[in-house]
């Protein structure tokens, strides 16, 4: 799995400087459509997403991670308390009853160093979420802070790469549920005309 991504990283940033090959990463890792794929939810296996073509926030942020490395750039993990049922989301009512019944969860993301300040990329949302609603974050200047597509519950805390460590989630048949009809949802959004 290690050539998969250091073929990608050679494929995204070929023969560019710093900021375009940083925003060229962070469109690529974008534009995989979001969804929980909690087998890819994993320090080891979120590589998997390259392969599967789909990832949430955790793999998406993961493969980042170990891009913006590549790039020789210090990275942090951003991590956010936030519930589904108040994360801001225009979900259909029997969705809406689901989150409700899911425990707090988290969400990740990064923070770079760009010129000595942390700025947070968010590359959770693909572009044809848009159409929902969500804040996708369309276009990143590579610089900027982008938007977070939840709504925090509570204080954002930042790790080293080397510090996060996450217990595996237990997905009881309430998560599993939920996460199955979110990723029909989405799937739904994606494809309205």
């Amino acid at each position: 799995m290690a050539d998969m991504i250091e073929e990608k990283y050679i494929q995204w940033t070929r023969g560019q400087e710093d900021l375009p090959a940083r925003i060229s990463i962070y469109s690529e890792i974008r534009d995989i459509p979001y969804a929980v794929v909690p087998e890819l939810n994993s320090a080891e296996k979120y590589v998997e997403i390259l392969k599967y073509g789909k990832g949430s926030c955790m793999s998406k942020h993961f493969l980042l991670c170990n891009m913006y490395q590549r790039l020789g750039m210090l990275v942090l993990y951003a991590i956010y308390p936030f519930r589904w049922d108040e994360a801001g989301i225009d979900f259909p009512p029997r969705l809406k009853k689901l989150a409700q019944a899911i425990p707090m969860s988290y969400h990740l993301a990064c923070r770079i160093d760009i010129d000595g300040e942390l700025v947070l990329v968010d590359a959770t949302l693909d572009p044809a979420l848009e159409k929902s609603g969500l804040p996708v974050n369309k276009e990143w200047d590579g610089v900027s802070n982008t938007l977070l597509p939840i709504i925090p519950c509570g204080e954002e805390e930042l790790y080293y790469p080397s510090e996060i460590f996450f217990e595996q989630t237990q997905y009881d048949d309430n998560l599993m549920t939920f996460y199955s009809e979110l990723n029909q949802w989405l799937d739904e959004v994606r494809y309205r005309r």
